[in-house]
């Protein structure tokens, strides 16, 4: 029948309760209606969806207000955002919004690892994707750690995991200090880095929330 003319219209036409649209409008997939999620967020308080839904070829034809002026989300409250309504973004990677402040700490990016020599030593952060202890690897765990350029395996062995229980287990955005273990064969190559000291740095996470998948 065409495109909304506008979230009202989109309510109506597609049968959506009032909590549909909040869900859409904080996941910001009303954007093209709207231009940001708050002015979204905004638009759906005045609606009356039910009233439309029940009686939609009497109800009275949506009035045409001026938007609101709000300002719009930055960049970081939009990802914080997304993570909290979808659990990823569209947008840039968290880590990326904080790469300045880990090259200042001197924590090298993912990619930069990936170019590392054999036994060189390393410090890295990412987001923690992933943590597994599998049974037959007698007490090692292994952990995923993500930013905007790749992964790192991280290989935690039992006395290391025992000292940073905490951190091991706690961290959202948990940075690595070891060496590099590199195996090159036919072309490529096999590389994790070996932990030798665990920090959390989740305070620099703000209010993101994140995921990971943990012993499964």
């Amino acid at each position: 029948q065409g495109g909304f003319a506008g979230v009202a219209d989109l309510g109506r036409r597609a049968q959506l309760t009032r909590a549909d649209i909040a869900r859409l409008a904080d996941a910001d997939a009303l954007a093209a209606l709207t231009g940001h999620r708050r002015t979204a967020l905004w638009t759906v308080l005045g609606l009356d969806v039910q009233a439309a839904q029940q009686a939609p070829l009497a109800a009275e034809p949506p009035r045409h207000e001026p938007p609101a002026q709000l300002l719009a989300p930055t960049e970081g409250q939009d990802i914080v955002a997304d993570y909290r309504s979808t659990s990823l973004s569209l947008r840039r990677h968290p880590v990326a919004l904080l790469r300045p402040r880990l090259q200042a700490l001197r924590l090298a990016s993912a990619r930069q690892v990936s170019q590392g020599r054999h036994r060189q030593l390393v410090r890295t952060c990412g987001i923690v994707t992933c943590r597994q202890r599998p049974a037959t690897a007698s007490g090692v765990t292994f952990v995923t750690l993500e930013d905007e350029t790749g992964c790192v395996n991280i290989v935690v062995w039992r006395d290391v995991a025992e000292r940073f229980r905490q951190e091991l287990l706690g961290a959202s955005l948990l940075t690595v200090y070891g060496h590099l273990e590199r195996v090159d064969t036919h072309g490529s190559a096999v590389l994790h880095v070996i932990a030798g000291r665990l920090v959390d740095h989740s305070r620099l996470l703000g209010g993101l929330v994140t995921r990971s998948h943990d012993f499964h």
